[in-house]
Parts: structure tokens; C-alpha cells; sequence
């Protein structure tokens, strides 16, 4: 029996502080841990989680609205603070900002004037990213015997 819920990721070391995750269509993506500023280009794991974040509310809403009109811009930021404190590290405070413009014309009117509900609708039902986060989920970590 398949569970249909069931979501997963594998996540396999490159080198030190370089990793590569595939989903279960065969689809990677490349990350890593460095700090550095200057260093190299790869996301870090709490980079991929704000581009999740980002990513699921913009497909929400990029469904909704581009039924009505193309737009000509959109942009998605998701940002947030990391912080130390007594809970450990953490991130604060996430905003998912869109800014989005549609052409000139009724279609693109339709499409301004639901991209508000659009966004609320993601945040509030829709985009699991987000849900997930606020309604918080206990994470079990295992180790299985190698």
C-alpha cells in the first residue's frame, strides 16, 4: 500500500559541507553550509527554506492571477533573521513580500484586483510551506543502522 501523503527528499553528502538533495523524480539540487559572504554560491539549508517559503506562495498565487492577465514582473522576496537565543538557532520574524505588475487593461485589472485575496488565500490555506511553519510540527530525527 502506498501512502499518497507522503513526501521525502535524500539528502547525500558531496564533500565537507556540500550536499546534494534528490526528490523521488530524480530532480537535485545542490547546497551547502558556508558562511562566508565571498565564498561560493550554493544556497545554504536556511536559504532553500525562505526560497521554500517564497516559492510555494508565489505558485499559488501565480496560478490565480496569471488565469486573468501575464504579468510583467513578478518577484517574490522572502526574508527573515536568524537568531541564537534559548531555544537555540532559529529563524524570526518572515515576511514574504510579492511585487507583482500586470499589463494595462481589464485582464490585467482582474488580475490586480484578486492578487491581494490571492496572497492571503496562499498564507492562510493553501501554501503548505508556510502552514507548516506557523502551525509548527514535531520533527523526529533517527539514526537507522548502517
Amino acid at each position: 500500500m502506498t501512502d499518497h501523503t507522503l513526501r521525502s527528499v535524500t539528502v547525500e553528502r558531496t564533500s565537507t559541507g556540500h550536499y546534494t538533495a534528490t526528490n523521488p523524480r530524480g530532480g537535485t539540487i545542490s547546497f551547502g553550509t558556508s558562511s562566508d559572504p565571498h565564498g561560493g554560491t550554493e544556497f545554504t539549508p536556511v536559504e532553500l527554506l525562505l526560497a521554500a517559503l517564497g516559492g510555494c506562495t508565489a505558485a499559488d498565487v501565480d496560478v490565480a492571477t496569471s488565469r486573468h492577465a501575464e504579468p510583467t514582473e513578478f518577484e517574490v522576496t522572502a526574508t527573515g533573521h536568524k537568531v541564537t537565543d534559548e531555544l537555540g538557532n532559529r529563524m524570526t520574524d518572515l515576511v514574504v513580500t510579492f511585487s507583482v505588475t500586470f499589463p494595462d487593461g481589464e485582464p490585467g485589472d482582474r488580475a490586480r484586483a484578486i492578487l491581494p485575496r490571492a496572497v492571503k488565500t496562499s498564507h492562510d490555506r493553501l501554501c503548505t510551506v508556510s502552514r507548516t511553519v506557523e502551525s509548527g510540527t514535531h520533527v523526529t530525527a533517527t539514526v537507522t543502522d548502517a
